[in-house]
């Protein structure tokens, strides 16, 4: 997992030497809080070590749990959109087989200026699926069109607010977006001016949102750019083929134009929409599909299969608990009551039985082997665990809060998802809540993901199962959400010296690691074991079947899951 370390390890050092991840494609709060698996147990994939040389059709065939809403870079906010453009198009930088952030369309690595705010980047000598060269204005015009409001990009004023110089004021029309802060010096030199310094820079560079677009094609096409395989221009691995907008299924073929073209094996990739995991162990089985996911039931049946991978993810799922609900205060409010919920429910017992993939019990928010400090050190052992599983401790707190309610019992309820293993995880914390905490009876709001992101809008719940996918390889990714009304808080929390850990690492620690390290550390700590704002559950993992002969797949724990360009096929 060296990888992983020396990622953020090597985002730190070039920001310091002065020359520097990206949902989740947003995981955001997913729906899927069962049949998704682990970070160090089990069979991991080894993308950069596979054995043996491409020998047979380098055909594959693959599934996708959705259709593509969208392949338009500035309007994107899904993972099956972000894993299509990773594979089709590329930025400045790139992913690689050890999840580091490498240059890509860039030639050579950013040189930034001594107070880390202007990255000079110089373009290799690529070219779109067109045979035209990929250029300095069409950064320029991609991140200019994904700032824009009239584009209405998710992700664009998301990501770059606060980080690029006048994104802010564009995103709220308080400035023209010809004076957001990226200029083309010259064909092949593109310049960014950032508002603060921004230790991350580098890896948001490899996020779908900042690839470069062509004006002339993207205007040309109108309101057809985008919207078929004949309305996308690549300058990736490959182009995608066959895929009419709304189709279920679309093909990859490589790219003979893109500037790495020599290292892409596969010719072909066909993908179909399979939406029930029992489908693609099926299709899996009759050798129709060279990989799947499973999940729920299955992923426990086929977990020691010795063609299954659990693959690590670094999404973490935890209750979110509302403090304030149509205006007046709700009994989370209270510090203790908050704190004896968090503690009462056993993690490993659930993790192990009840979701069996994989995935980890979580003390914590921010994944482990994820984030590294600038010594290699995990976050994880710099911050330690939080809200363990302590029923002793947890009716004490319950009997103070009580108290302090001037209560003897409450009656609350789970807001969770309506998938069958959601639906058996909210069963087991039902089960576990009132068997532990004496007069506290549960009742479950069983939902879809669409309604439940409504009710979570409103603050209309009292406990909500909800989770978190990082958009970029740092603490910030997770911890940014809790701050005082902040966009993802939504559940009436604010601590000022909370606050305040958050706002000093985006500034005076932006350039000192170890302090910024250690304010993250501090401030996940007040978050959990202080004022229990959430409680944690778990880190998920995911089940796959995988054919032995297909290798070098290569996925990503924060922006698009999975990177084509590096596999092959071999002893079919």
């Amino acid at each position: 997992m060296k990888s992983k370390k020396w990622f953020l390890l090597m985002a730190l050092t070039l920001v310091l030497s002065m020359f520097l991840a990206a949902c989740g494609g947003d995981k955001k709060e997913e729906d899927k809080p069962a049949a998704e698996p682990d970070k160090d147990e089990g069979k991991t994939e080894k993308p950069a070590e596979e054995a043996g040389e491409p020998d047979a059709e380098q055909v594959l065939y693959l599934e996708e749990s959705a259709a593509i809403p969208s392949v338009d870079s500035a309007i994107v906010e899904d993972q099956v959109g972000f894993n299509v453009l990773n594979n089709i198009n590329e930025g400045l930088y790139r992913l690689n087989q050890d999840n580091i952030a490498e240059p890509a369309m860039a030639a050579e690595e950013a040189e930034v200026s001594e107070d880390g705010l202007t990255y000079t980047f110089k373009l290799r000598d690529a070219k779109w699926s067109d045979d035209t060269p990929v250029t300095a204005d069409d950064f320029v015009y991609a991140w200019q069109r994904a700032i824009d409001p009239a584009t209405g990009s998710p992700y664009g004023p998301f990501m770059m607010s606060g980080v690029v110089k006048n994104a802010t004021e564009i995103s709220e029309e308080k400035m023209e977006v010809s004076e957001l802060g990226v200029k083309a010096v010259d064909e092949k030199t593109f310049e960014v001016s950032l508002e603060r310094p921004v230790p991350y820079f580098l890896s948001l560079m490899s996020f779908g949102t900042f690839y470069p677009l062509k004006e002339e094609f993207v205007t040309s096409k109108g309101d057809a750019y985008a919207t078929n395989s004949e309305g996308l221009l690549s300058n990736g691995p490959f182009v995608l083929t066959d895929w009419d907008g709304t189709g279920d299924s679309w093909t990859y073929k490589k790219n003979e134009h893109y500037w790495d073209a020599e290292t892409v094996k596969l010719g072909e990739i066909h993908v179909n929409v399979v939406k029930d995991p029992a489908t693609g162990v099926k299709l899996y089985q009759d050798g129709k599909l060279d990989w799947t996911r499973v999940s729920g039931d299955l992923a426990m049946q086929y977990r020691d299969d010795p063609e299954a991978v659990i693959q690590p993810e670094t999404s973490v799922f935890y209750f979110k608990f509302n403090q304030e609900k149509g205006g007046e205060k709700t009994p989370l409010a209270n510090v203790n009551i908050r704190k004896a919920i968090a503690k009462s429910f056993e993690k490993e017992d659930m993790v192990d039985v009840v979701i069996a993939n994989g995935s980890l019990a979580a003390n914590y928010l921010v994944p482990t082997e994820f984030a590294f400090d600038e010594n290699e050190k995990d976050f994880r052992d710099l911050s330690g665990n939080h809200l363990e599983y302590n029923v002793e401790e947890a009716q004490e707190h319950w009997k103070k809060g009580l108290e302090e309610l001037g209560v003897d019992s409450l009656k609350l309820e789970i807001l969770g998802g309506d998938t069958e293993l959601s639906k058996k995880m909210d069963e087991y914390f039902k089960s576990q809540l009132e068997g532990n905490l004496e007069g506290l009876t549960i009742s479950l709001k069983e939902v879809p993901f669409a309604v439940r992101l409504e009710l979570d809008t409103n603050q209309d719940y009292d406990i909500q199962v909800s989770g978190w996918g990082p958009d970029f390889q740092d603490p910030i990714s997770f911890l940014d959400l809790f701050v005082t009304d902040g966009t993802n808080n939504l559940m009436s929390y604010s601590n000022p010296e909370y606050d305040k850990l958050i706002e000093d690492s985006k500034g005076d620690l932006a350039l000192e690691p170890e302090a910024r390290y250690e304010a993250f550390a501090k401030a996940e700590k007040i978050l959990l074991e202080e004022d229990a704002a959430i409680a944690p559950i778990y880190q998920r993992s995911l089940v796959i079947l995988q054919k032995p002969y297909y290798k070098g797949l290569v996925s990503h724990p924060f922006g698009a899951d999975y990177s084509y360009k590096w596999a092959y096929i071999s002893g079919k």
